[in-house]
């Protein structure tokens, strides 16, 4: 085997891996949404505010030391997180409706 034939095996390798984990993202995330509905259902029934920023500070700090301690760039994780937070509060938002 010459070392191109090589290193396409190993891409291909690494390529499947990365679908195997983009598909563990897609499910992980539906199952976070299907949580994060489940709340803003229990918030739009009590009558309570779509967002809870003190949570949200709390999370993003949770996550903060989550990226310290896998090595993933904390400002990266942030951006997702806040990016996701905006997501769940215009459903919960939507639901108030």
């Amino acid at each position: 085997m010459t070392d191109e034939q090589r290193a396409r095996e190993i891409l291909a390798e690494l390529r499947d891996d990365i679908d195997n984990l983009d598909a563990v993202l897609v499910y992980t995330l539906a199952q976070r949404f299907k949580a994060t509905q489940a709340v803003g259902k229990l918030k739009a029934a009590h009558d309570l505010p779509p967002s809870d920023p003190a949570r949200e500070e709390r999370q993003i700090a949770r996550l903060h030391r989550l990226c310290e301690d896998s090595g993933l760039d904390p400002e990266f994780a942030k951006k997702f997180l806040n990016f996701i937070i905006q997501e769940v509060i215009r459903h919960h938002e939507r639901l108030q409706a």
